[in-house]
């Protein structure tokens, strides 16, 4: 699940695993092969559930 951030673009800004305490509404749920894509493009995986981890991808 990525949490978009503000504005026009309202890109995303994290990468969280469903039910993380740290979503807030800006959340759209997603794949676990798109939560892949995202991370490995650059977006950054939330501190607290850690879905880097979770989906094996690990810099």
């Amino acid at each position: 699940m990525p949490e978009v951030g503000t504005g026009v673009d309202k890109l995303p800004v994290t990468v969280d695993i469903g039910g993380c305490h740290m979503t807030g509404q800006r959340v759209k749920g997603i794949s676990p092969d798109q939560a892949v894509r995202a991370l490995t493009e650059g977006i950054e995986a939330c501190t607290h559930c850690r879905p880097d981890s979770e989906l094996g991808v690990l810099d």
